[in-house]
Order: structure tokens, then C-alpha cells, then sequence
């Protein structure tokens, strides 16, 4: 299954998700697979999220990456239903955030915001409009500052 979900991941970001700031995130870092998930079609992966532990200057979120959808499965909502799926396991689990870096017309959607990411700083080149929070608990994306790194 493992390598069926990497095909699905590869095909969706190509060969350039591995220069992505967000990669270096998940390198040697441990998913969290109770809030990871795959959606299956005829015994296939045709989405999946996967949620990481990382730290914001010290403070523990889960950092939310990759979404990935085939091409032939997008506009039916299964990317926020998979991210929703996630936030929610990340809630339950007792997380207080989820981190990414996405665009956020997309994600503002499923709850996240920019509003409070002005201190996070990423470990590499990134947009800072793209790095969005999202609040599992009252004030979960308040307070936030510094490197995000893996615990």
C-alpha cells in the first residue's frame, strides 16, 4: 500500500516536490498514521494527507503534507473531505494546530489562515502567504513563533 500511496504522490507533485522546504520536514520524521489517511477506488489510491509532528520554536503542531488527489478524482471535494478527515484525527488526538504550506484559497476553506504565521519561520525558501494555521483548539494558532523543525 505504502508504495502504491508514493506512485500516487509522485505522480501528483513529479520529481520537484523533493527541492520543496516541506520535504525536509518529513525526512526522518515519524507520520502520524492515526491522522493519515487514503482514499480508495477499485483497490487503488486516488487520494491521500498525511499528517507529521513538528515543533514552531519549541511548541508541538502537526504539520499537514502532502494532500495529494489523481487528476481524474479532483472537483468532487475529496481533498477537504481528507484534509477535514485530518484536522479532525489531529483534534482528537490532541493536537492544538495543524501547520502547512499550501495555497490558501484552498485551504482557507477546511479553517486555516495566515492570520497568525507572521513569527513561524520555515527552514528554507518559502512564500510566507503560503504558510497557513489552522486552530484545533481555542487560540491554537495564537503565540506561534519561530523555526519549525521536526521534534
Amino acid at each position: 500500500m505504502e508504495r502504491a500511496v508514493t506512485t500516487l504522490i509522485d505522480r501528483v507533485f513529479g520529481p520537484g516536490r523533493f527541492a520543496k522546504v516541506s520535504e525536509r520536514l518529513r525526512e526522518g520524521n515519524t507520520l502520524l498514521d492515526d491522522c493519515s489517511f487514503v482514499a480508495m477506488r477499485e483497490s487503488r489510491p486516488v487520494g491521500c494527507v498525511r499528517l507529521w509532528p513538528v515543533t514552531v520554536g519549541g511548541t508541538p503542531v502537526a504539520f499537514l503534507g502532502p494532500l495529494a488527489v489523481d487528476p481524474d478524482e479532483r472537483s468532487a471535494g475529496l481533498g477537504q473531505t481528507l484534509v477535514e478527515s485530518a484536522c479532525a484525527a489531529a483534534q482528537a488526538e490532541g493536537w492544538k494546530a495543524v501547520l502547512l504550506v499550501g495555497d490558501a484559497p484552498y485551504f482557507t476553506r477546511a479553517g486555516f489562515s495566515a492570520a497568525h504565521t507572521a513569527g513561524v519561520t520555515m527552514p528554507g525558501p518559502v512564500d510566507p502567504r503560503r504558510v497557513l494555521l489552522k486552530p484545533l483548539v481555542e487560540g491554537g494558532d495564537l503565540g506561534l513563533s519561530g523555526m519549525v523543525a521536526i521534534p
